[in-house]
């Protein structure tokens, strides 16, 4: 796994400075820059960065390409989409006002932030995240007009906000498409629009989203009907953990699956084909009839001829998840950038896009913990300093039984993904549930403190 930095800024400073901040951003897991950095010096070279004119967000986003693009190379991979707001209006007194901000609610004249919407490629075998094909980061305007107001219905679906899902698609297909095997692209129901299935999928490129409208098909059946007399083709257990009020259980989940076509629409763009064949995969919860029962009705362009195929396409959809922890480790449960006390949204903005590189890391270091036969040099997450140090953490982590020791070998990302762990608050235990991002992110911040200290301490004790 290659390291993962800025590379084209035209400046080679500028290029030093980014690279600075991103080892920092990592290491500290903190949103502030008086926190991130030593001195005033450092604090003002961070601040110039973010609103340096020279580094655009196009030319961030182009970084972060790069380094997926070397990291994905001839593989099989998912790109999956979604979009978060960053949400700002607790700032608005202080925030300016400019053309790089906007509301972020038609309905709440008080919200006050902007849009990003990655586009997250991960291995579609192993799951290892190499990082974004694309990242969409928008705003509305300051003053946003209804849907009716502004007749959203009859816009062209290249004026539309849903425009999003298929302009990353196409962007996302033109960035890797000479470099890889293959692309999956993965969405939720937003992403269930006609002329998507309609105009991105190719040779190499298909289509894997959750459906949203109970269409009406070429044959006349409405789509969440189509499967209902068909007999389940398989079915699986699936453990559902607790989560507020709702209890863990284990539940049964039947396959169904089956070739379907749909038709276009009166709505859809006047240039779309007649009709799209697509296959649709149906899980769906038996003997349990809350709410919150399970139901997903996957759309896709893969031919699902056989159980086997229908089982993987459900399993590619679950990973879905992952890019929902991309934006709470973004947001409140990590760095928490809608709390940034920067000034300028431009700024808010670069610094978002930065930390979404950092966030690559921290999954990195996540999947190398819990999937023991995928080997990560630890040198993907730590220098060879940071790992001398994390190698004197480890003697006093450990416990005094084999069960509280470190199994893992040295150079080994796993090795050191155990020490954060524990300083995260990880109990150690092979046995039990393996540390998550949280977990990691708070290690992380525990880490930089101490590691300071050894520094300092150790470079003054050799003079």
């Amino acid at each position: 796994m290659l390291d993962r930095k800025f590379t084209d800024l035209n400046d080679g400073r500028l290029v030093i400075r980014a690279n600075k901040i991103l080892s920092d951003l990592f290491s500290k897991s903190v949103h502030s820059i008086r926190q991130l950095t030593k001195s005033d010096t450092d604090a003002k070279g961070f601040y110039r960065f973010l609103q340096n004119e020279r580094v655009s967000e196009t030319d961030i986003v182009s970084n972060l390409l790069s380094n997926c693009k070397a990291a994905c190379r001839g593989r099989y991979v998912l790109c999956i989409q979604d979009t978060t707001e960053i949400n700002l209006s607790n700032h608005s007194r202080r925030i300016q006002k400019d053309d790089n901000i906007g509301t972020t609610n038609a309905k709440n004249e008080h919200g006050l932030g902007f849009f990003i919407h990655p586009s997250l490629v991960l291995d579609a075998q192993t799951s290892i995240p190499y990082g974004y094909s694309d990242i969409k980061i928008w705003n509305r305007p300051q003053e946003f007009q209804s849907k009716h107001e502004r007749q959203y219905s009859k816009l062209p679906i290249e004026e539309k906000e849903s425009y999003k899902w298929i302009e990353v698609s196409k962007k996302t297909q033109s960035n890797l498409k000479d470099i890889v095997e293959g692309i999956i692209i993965i969405q939720d129901r937003e992403g269930d629009i006609y002329e998507q299935f309609a105009l991105v999928p190719d040779e190499k490129t298909d289509l894997l989203i959750r459906a949203r409208a109970n269409r009406t098909l070429v044959d006349g059946k409405k789509l969440f009907d189509c499967l209902s007399d068909n007999e389940a083709a398989g079915s699986y257990q699936l453990k559902v953990p607790a989560k507020g009020k709702r209890k863990p259980r284990e539940a049964q989940i039947e396959i169904r699956y089956k070739q379907i076509e749909i038709p276009k629409t009166s709505k859809s763009s006047k240039g779309a084909p007649l009709s799209v064949p697509l296959y649709l995969v149906e899980a769906k919860e038996t003997g349990y009839h809350d709410k919150d029962k399970i139901c997903w009705r996957l759309l896709t362009t893969i031919p699902v001829i056989n159980l086997e195929l229908a089982k993987l396409c459900i399993e590619w959809y679950s990973w879905r998840w992952t890019i929902e922890e991309v934006f709470r480790i973004l947001k409140k449960e990590g760095y928490n950038i809608e709390a940034s006390e920067l000034e300028h949204p431009l700024s808010v903005r670069k610094m978002s896009l930065m930390i979404l590189e950092t966030v690559i890391k921290l999954f990195l270091m996540r999947l190398a913990y819990a999937e023991p036969e995928i080997d990560i040099e630890a040198g993907s997450c730590f220098t060879e300093d940071e790992q001398e140090f994390l190698e004197h953490q480890i003697t006093k982590l450990e416990g005094k039984t084999e069960k509280q020791k470190n199994p893992h070998k040295a150079k080994d990302l796993k090795r050191y993904v155990w020490a954060i762990a524990r300083l995260g608050g990880w109990k150690g235990y092979e046995s039990k549930r393996h540390p998550g991002i949280t977990t990691l992110w708070i290690g992380l911040k525990h880490f930089k403190l101490v590691y300071e200290g050894w520094r300092i301490h150790r470079d003054v004790s050799t003079r």
